[in-house]
């Protein structure tokens, strides 16, 4: 029996159209400046800021997509878009990371001048953009690791451009020119850092693993211990997208009883307690138990 309870989700419709917008004003900026001031954290965070804008960007058609209705072909529609759109958003940002610190390890062995006065300004800009971005996801990043992806990526962003400002004011003080290619392998690191978690996600996520958050010992546990249960196999839990947990099981109850109330029951405790948004529930009596193929823990 198949329970689902799909309360959409949240609309960010605005908040990406906004930090789309932002950022890819600022990134011609930022380039533009960088080039002329001949400076490579500049340009190595515009090239980190037009990533990211191509992220929000599949980030929004992903969520798009997900509130298609399903199709007799696409049965779950195109929820899991979503986890396509996270996955290669993470490649995307860990390329940008190996393209900004090739180019610092080069320029690390010449340095060159640079405009510190527009740097500082362009990165003060920057600061005021990204966090305003930021912002713009605080409230849906624990729910969707989209929504998450896009403000660790926009807050980091803000944390590098204090970062380049930092340096730029010490280069004015000091002439430090290896400083500016120093603060470009600072922000690849910062990117690695905020982006392998939502790499790892993602990549689990693509591959049907538990998500994060739930804990899959504890929901067994609640279904071996329902009315007339002796045994719980079968059990799976796996994104259908960022947003939606399905689960799976085979219940073993000997007995009849009402067990249409028991699955309707079950299926929204398993909503309210871990979230699962769609459970499937299939009841066995005790010899069709020991027939089941799926019964072993090791077979899928």
């Amino acid at each position: 029996m198949g329970h689902d309870h799909d309360h959409g989700p949240a609309n960010h419709n605005q908040a990406f159209a906004v930090g789309v917008g932002l950022n890819l004003a600022f990134v011609v900026i930022e380039a533009i400046y960088g080039l002329r001031a001949h400076s490579l954290a500049l340009v190595a965070d515009a090239g980190h800021n037009l990533s990211d804008v191509l992220g929000l960007l599949l980030a929004w058609g992903a969520a798009a997509l997900g509130s298609q209705r399903p199709s007799p072909r696409r049965t779950y529609g195109l929820r899991r878009t979503s986890i396509l759109a996270a996955l290669a958003n993470s490649i995307l940002l860990m390329i940008a990371v190996g393209a900004i610190a090739w180019e610092a390890v080069l320029r690390l062995r010449r340095p060159e001048p640079v405009a510190s006065g527009v740097v500082i300004v362009v990165a003060l800009v920057g600061i005021g953009i990204n966090t305003a971005t930021a912002l713009l996801f605080l409230k849906g990043r624990k729910k969707d690791i989209n929504i998450r992806g896009a403000f660790l990526h926009m807050a980091a962003d803000a944390a590098v451009s204090a970062g380049v400002v930092v340096a730029a004011l010490v280069m004015q003080r000091t002439g430090w020119l290896w400083l500016d290619p120093a603060v470009s392998l600072a922000i690849a690191v910062v990117i690695t850092i905020g982006t392998w978690g939502l790499l790892r996600d993602s990549v689990n996520l693509a591959l049907d693993a538990v998500p994060e958050g739930i804990a899959p010992d504890q929901v067994e546990a609640y279904l071996a211990a329902l009315p007339g249960v002796l045994a719980v196999h079968d059990l799976h839990i796996w994104g259908m997208s960022t947003t939606h947990v399905a689960l799976t099981a085979h219940l073993v109850k000997p007995e009849v009883g009402n067990d249409d109330q028991l699955l309707a029951d079950t299926c929204h405790e398993l909503h309210d307690r871990f979230g699962i948004e769609h459970a499937t529930l299939q009841i066995e009596r005790s010899e069709a138990a020991a027939r089941c193929a799926q019964a072993p823990a090791e077979v899928v």
